[in-house]
């Protein structure tokens, strides 16, 4: 990845998914954070921004806007 969908994620991205309403995925997302060790914390973090860049650019390409959103 480019430093730019890095930077893009950091200050775009992560924003919107943190301020985005918790729906029925939260409950089974929160169990995952209490039992999760400090590696597997990092590898889980490192594929959610992976998987959030690419759900972003395929919003870009498609003209669908945040995938998210």
């Amino acid at each position: 990845m480019s430093d730019f969908m890095k930077w893009l994620y950091a200050h775009y991205i992560r924003p919107q998914l943190d301020a985005a309403e918790p729906e029925e995925y939260a409950m089974p997302l929160s169990l995952l954070d209490g039992s999760m060790t400090a590696d597997m914390a990092a590898d889980y973090e490192k594929a959610r921004e992976f998987t959030a860049i690419h759900a972003f650019l395929l919003g870009l390409r498609t003209g669908r806007g945040l995938p998210w959103a």
